[in-house]
């Protein structure tokens, strides 16, 4: 299998693996896969929708509660000063994370989807008018399309799809094509939720930069897989959510470059976001803050955080080697059983299999599945216009991270094999 375009090359997947990977000791770290679901041992490959927790993010977020619960920045006691401080070192954690800037760039929000929202109410309300163009691509989830959708209706400007090829791969030379001096903005993820394909998304940037367009990365499906740096990408704004990179739900990032992030207007009122007010008129707060209205999420940032420092803890190039191997094998697997159809086959991909099987439902399939202990994803993954391409109801998603094994491969198509005996 090719590797990633975009992250560091690794050796020989097998060496890395057996070399600088223990995937028995990841495991250990994550309380919830000791357990069995229906009377076996739960093997959980649904991490496309949330990865689960290590017992060092657990921790953090129980000790927040347990010894500094108090609101963050204006406090004037201890209990504020230390939630104050791990709340911000949490945004310095971020922003080396993915090599911002400054911690200014480092947003606050409830996850992916309103990091879009935010820009697209924002930035697109502010900026975009009648003949506007913003491109998306065919394999977006809902909340890369509908955002644009509301703001387009508002402002007269016009949303338009990027083509993706039968293999899942976005066609570049058709989005070079599509830019013209009308395209204000280009709003398309690094990786596909419902695919597993990774866009060349550096290229689509100096493409679109050429041509005077903005460009946002929704980082959901990318941020867990590999090292992000956005100023090497050049994007003007990336987003991701905690929950898909170990850490707890409820807590997502926004990136801007600054000046756009200065120029752009309040997402919503009240709290932190505000520096005087008045009845004849109120001024703003400094970034970060003018986009954090009310009171945060301050354990979800301070879990975030933790999250942060677990997997800087981990040999990465040897965890993207382990979750290579496991898509190469389970590509190889799925191709031995009769009537399965692989969607999306893209070359360069993280490590998510899609498929059908065919004269079977994708959710009988799943139900089948978790009898067996088998935690898998079925639908149309808030990507219904590309499952609409491929004349498909929905998927089954099998999505693979650090702390899969290749018995959990083994135990997937074991369950499949008994699912197709039952259902057909």
């Amino acid at each position: 299998m090719q590797l990633k375009k975009g992250v560091p090359e690794v050796g020989d997947n097998t060496t890395a693996v057996a070399g600088g990977f223990d995937v028995e000791r990841v495991r250990a770290d994550f309380p919830i896969l000791q357990q069995q679901i229906n009377g076996h041992p739960l093997v959980y490959l649904d991490n496309a929708a949330t990865t689960q927790k290590p017992r060092a993010v657990i921790d953090a977020i129980s000790d927040y509660y347990c010894y500094d619960n108090s609101n963050v920045h204006r406090g004037a006691h201890t209990l504020s000063d230390r939630a104050t401080a791990k709340f911000e070192a949490a945004r310095q954690k971020v922003a080396d994370f993915v090599n911002a800037e400054t911690p200014a760039q480092v947003i606050w929000t409830r996850g992916t989807t309103e990091a879009i929202n935010l820009v697209a109410a924002s930035w697109g309300g502010a900026n975009l008018k009648a003949g506007d163009r913003v491109l998306v691509s065919a394999m977006e989830h809902h909340s890369n399309i509908v955002p644009w959708q509301l703001v387009a209706e508002k402002t007269g400007a016009q949303v338009d799809v990027i083509p993706v090829d039968e293999s899942g791969t976005l066609d570049l030379k058709a989005f070079a094509l599509m830019l013209d001096h009308r395209v204000r903005l280009v709003s398309v993820n690094h990786v596909s939720n419902a695919l597993g394909t990774i866009n060349p998304v550096a290229e689509m940037i100096a493409l679109a930069h050429d041509a005077g367009a903005l460009v946002l990365v929704d980082g959901a499906q990318a941020i867990g897989h590999w090292a992000v740096d956005v100023q090497a990408l050049g994007c003007d704004f990336y987003t991701f959510s905690g929950h898909k990179l170990f850490g707890p739900t409820g807590i997502g990032v926004l990136y801007g470059r600054r000046e756009l992030l200065d120029a752009m207007p309040p997402y919503q009122g009240g709290g932190e976001m505000i520096e005087t007010v008045s009845f004849t008129g109120t001024t703003y707060n400094q970034l970060p803050y003018k986009f954090e209205a009310g009171t945060p999420d301050i354990a979800g940032v301070i879990g975030l955080g933790a999250a942060i420092d677990y997997i800087n803890a981990l040999d990465r190039r040897a965890a993207a080697a382990h979750e290579d191997a496991l898509l190469a094998y389970a590509r190889d697997r799925a191709l031995q059983v009769p009537g399965l159809r692989l969607i999306g086959t893209a070359t360069n991909k993280v490590a998510v299999l899609s498929f059908v099987l065919e004269g079977v439902h994708p959710s009988d399939l799943g139900m089948l599945m978790d009898q067996q202990g088998i935690a898998v994803r079925t639908g149309h993954h808030c990507a219904q216009p590309l499952m609409d391409q491929y004349q498909v109801p929905g998927t089954v998603r099998a999505s693979f991270t650090i702390y899969n094994t290749f018995e959990d491969v083994d135990r997937l198509f074991a369950a499949l094999d008994k699912a197709r005996g039952m259902l057909l």
